[in-house]
């Protein structure tokens, strides 16, 4: 498979519901994307619900093989591709629904899992969030980067506090990314990260993948020169080759009641996960994104920005697939 033909959308997000409908999924495969990550569960999902939405998100894939590859390998990736369907792989954004067993991470890679984070914004036994107190990666986070690692899990810093950040790239033997970053520099935000995680990270030999969400861009109505533009920033950083896509985009489904109905035996609070004081205010009916034919558009907005046309495809597709390469078993 040529490092310049796929397109790698690294992290996208359903309703947390089993019946989730695949119509998204659909338009992005019409938009081009090739691979695309899925969220299966964050930090404030019980494991029942994560376990519930992984089986029910595996049977979907299943049912429809005309539509749809479930990704464990490039292998699958390339049969995907060759035969004009999507590959599906999942994530999860936080280690509490590893239950503090390093062992579990091996067990969510068989169902499919294949790239995680530690924290979603909030600090947990594993490691920091960026809306939380500043720790640093705790002795069970150095066992469970470890464990990633050893799984051929690809090891994602998104949602997870800057010095923790740095702490996991120090830990990894294998390359780290960002699934859905941007760069402080050019947007004030907490969610958003500094050159320093952005050089650290392609010290791994990794990636940073922007994302299309309108906190972060700094747009209430984001477009794809804004992502090109925040590409270019992380390009000029440090180069082309660690830079990703991830646009984040939810596709809510009303019908469909995703939230967890208890957090650690307390009711759910989402000003707890997106706290109003760090730039969020009722953050999930209020964030927009770019749209998902931005996939579309793309390569002709990174060249706009001065992106040669391989250099685009590369953003687009190819270094998360060299990254996935070495680090996928």
């Amino acid at each position: 498979m040529s490092d310049l033909t796929l397109h790698w959308e690294s992290h996208a997000c359903l309703p947390l519901h089993p019946q989730a409908s695949f119509a998204p999924i659909d338009r992005l495969r019409a938009a081009g994307v090739d691979y695309v990550s899925i969220n299966v569960g964050m930090d404030m999902n019980p494991v029942q619900q994560v376990m519930a939405v992984i089986a029910g998100f595996r049977a979907t894939i299943a049912s429809q093989p005309d539509k749809y590859v479930q990704a464990n390998t490039l292998a699958d990736i390339q049969r995907a591709k060759s035969s004009e369907k999507i590959a599906i792989g999942f994530d999860l954004e936080g280690a509490m629904p590893l239950m503090e067993q390093p062992e579990m991470v091996a067990l969510y890679a068989a169902l499919g899992v294949r790239q995680i984070h530690f924290a979603y914004n909030r600090n947990n036994s594993v490691a920091d969030g960026c809306h939380d107190v500043e720790r640093g990666l705790t002795p069970l986070g150095v066992r469970m980067v470890q464990a990633v690692n050893a799984a051929g899990m690809l090891m994602d810093c998104s949602h997870t506090g800057r010095r923790c950040s740095l702490d996991i790239m120090a830990a990894s033997s294998q390359p780290v990314i960002f699934s859905h970053a941007n760069p402080l520099a050019l947007v004030e935000h907490g969610r958003n990260i500094t050159d320093a995680q952005i050089r650290a990270c392609a010290s791994t030999g990794g990636v940073v993948c922007v994302s299309g969400v309108s906190f972060f861009l700094g747009n209430t109505a984001p477009t794809v020169q804004d992502v090109a533009r925040h590409a270019a920033y992380v390009a000029d950083l440090v180069g082309v080759q660690h830079v990703g896509i991830g646009l984040d985009i939810s596709f809510p489904q009303r019908e469909l009641n995703d939230d967890p109905p208890v957090f650690n035996g307390q009711p759910y609070e989402p000003s707890y996960w997106w706290p109003k004081a760090a730039g969020y205010d009722r953050a999930i009916l209020r964030a927009t994104y770019t749209p998902v034919e931005t996939w579309q558009v793309l390569a002709q907005a990174l060249q706009d920005v001065g992106m040669s046309a391989d250099d685009a495809a590369l953003v687009m597709g190819g270094n998360m697939l060299r990254v996935a390469r070495k680090v996928w078993h």
